[in-house]
């Protein structure tokens, strides 16, 4: 059984998050860190989008103005709120034993862990296996699981993007524990009225968070031990817990403002 190291940073600001999964990825990659489980929060909520998309698809306005901060992610995929969720993230290189090559495989694998969280709650859980895997060209991550996402009672639970660079794979997902879906939808622009309603009315029938499945006094700290175990039993490996020092989350900050919270990176799209 092999040792990883696991960090739960508490909350942080979304370019630190992006941030800080890109330097782990580094810091694995250069031999210094084990590979890593992380799980983190969000404060302000963030609202990511993916690598590849452009801005002018979303209400720019309206997001600073419920207090949600805009950041690209490293990954590729579609928007998502993270806001009152678990966030986890996996950093592994490609040659760890048993990581499949293909991208789609290795979310099988990654994701397994989640499978066993949501057990763990007492939630039946099953990954998505869409008949047709083109996508559709929605913006929103929630409004359809992809390959080896997970569902429940036909609704989306959890979403995942991954990346991979120069030899490492990042994997970073949201579990929704409260999910306000106007907080969501209100965030994107829609060519008229009629397409927005079809999108809210759409959007009850595809996406599901924790809130529906688990007894009101669920704490947080229950719900990440349920997927920290759920994570160990899935990747078959023990953690040890990760402390960073001072000059690395100076390091993180610096990059953080250097790259995530820049106008031109933000913007690029």
């Amino acid at each position: 059984m092999q040792k990883w190291v696991f960090w739960d940073d508490g909350d942080h600001s979304p370019a630190f998050n992006m941030a800080a999964d890109e330097m782990l990825m580094q810091w694995h990659r250069e031999g210094r860190i084990a590979p890593v489980l992380r799980f983190y929060g969000w404060k302000p909520g963030g609202f990511s989008v993916g690598y590849f998309q452009k801005t002018t698809k979303f209400n720019l306005e309206e997001i600073e103005k419920r207090g949600f901060k805009l950041v690209r992610r490293p990954t590729g995929g579609q928007a998502v709120l993270h806001h009152q969720e678990l966030t986890y993230s996996i950093i592994v290189s490609e040659e760890y034993l048993g990581i499949p090559s293909t991208i789609k495989e290795a979310y099988k694998v990654l994701s397994e862990g989640l499978l066993l969280g949501f057990d763990n709650l007492g939630i039946k859980a099953e990954f998505a296996l869409p008949a047709d895997s083109k996508p559709k060209g929605t913006a929103n991550c929630f409004e359809e699981a992809s390959w080896y996402e997970i569902n429940v009672d036909g609704k989306k639970a959890a979403g995942s993007a991954q990346t991979r660079q120069k030899g490492v794979i990042l994997q970073h997902g949201s579990i929704p524990i409260w999910l306000k879906q106007e907080d969501l939808l209100e965030l994107f622009l829609y060519p008229s009225d009629r397409v927005k309603e079809r999108a809210y009315k759409s959007f009850m029938n595809k996406a599901a968070s924790l809130q529906e499945f688990i007894s009101p006094q669920t704490t947080l700290e229950e719900i990440r031990a349920a997927f920290y175990d759920g994570f160990q039993k899935g990747l078959d490996v023990t953690f040890e817990r990760l402390e960073l020092d001072e000059e690395q989350l100076k390091t993180i900050e610096q990059l953080a403002k250097e790259k995530y919270q820049n106008h031109e990176f933000l913007y690029a799209r």
